[in-house]
């Protein structure tokens, strides 16, 4: 691949703010976008560990558009509004990712876009055959 490929989702904020779901980049890094616990089109609520399957579902969701699946996963990134939560969201993570073992960050912040959202995560991919 030569081109940086740009992929949508039906999330409500991309078209709004201008960002892509997930951009491929030339040698095969794949970045998805912060996914919450949107389901078409609409704020899915639950507890942490809901959010976080949701959301991790939205991200892997991207990635197998482009081919990709949990095993090519590098790196992800899980934000929390509530340090209490981190038990549920790693248990999420956990049975997502354990058998890939990416690098992970756990960062609690201030606030999600929506408050009825407690989790966002990003996560990475990489390519290693081209298309």
């Amino acid at each position: 691949m030569t081109e940086v490929r740009r992929l949508a989702s039906d999330a409500p904020w991309e078209e709004r703010f201008g960002y892509s779901r997930a951009v491929e980049l030339p040698g095969g890094l794949v970045l998805v976008s912060g996914c919450t616990s949107v389901i078409d089109g609409a704020i899915a609520e639950g507890g942490p560990y809901d959010q976080a399957v949701n959301a991790f579902n939205a991200a892997l969701g991207a990635l197998e558009r482009l081919g990709l699946g949990a095993a090519d996963v590098v790196r992800t990134r899980m934000y929390l509004t509530h340090a209490r939560d981190a038990d549920e969201v790693g248990r999420a993570h956990k049975e997502l990712f354990d058998a890939a073992r990416p690098a992970a960050s756990m960062l609690v912040v201030s606030g999600l876009i929506d408050p009825r959202l407690v989790v966002e995560v990003e996560v990475e991919a990489y390519r290693s055959e081209p298309v």
